[in-house]
């Protein structure tokens, strides 16, 4: 199973976002990139159907409107929802983006 991260702080957010770019530029390498994720981050939540289901309804969004901000299928929520499928890796950090900043920040 892969780990999933997120910032620990805003602090660390920032330092990550940091030695993304100069990893991207290539001023330090992937070993010294995983080096400061790992500082850097901590797990993201893994969303089941209850976590799902509760963020949409405090956001007061039908499942037809989640899944147009998450670019995903109605099917798809719905599958969440019912437990029969789980988000992937880019779906949990959308999940989890919108349920920190708000349904702004995917918008």
């Amino acid at each position: 199973m892969t780990i999933k991260m997120k910032p620990k702080s805003r602090i660390m957010e920032a330092v990550q976002e940091g030695a993304s770019d100069l990893y991207r530029l290539g001023f330090i390498d992937a070993r010294k990139m995983r080096r400061y994720n790992e500082a850097c981050l901590g797990p993201v939540r893994d969303y089941d159907a209850e976590k799902v289901k509760a963020l949409r309804g405090r956001l007061c969004l039908s499942q037809a409107a989640l899944a147009a901000a998450l670019n995903a299928s109605l099917s798809t929520v719905r599958k969440w929802e019912a437990g029969d499928k789980h988000p992937s890796g880019p779906s949990q950090k959308l999940l989890s983006i919108i349920e920190r900043k708000g349904l702004e920040a995917v918008l």
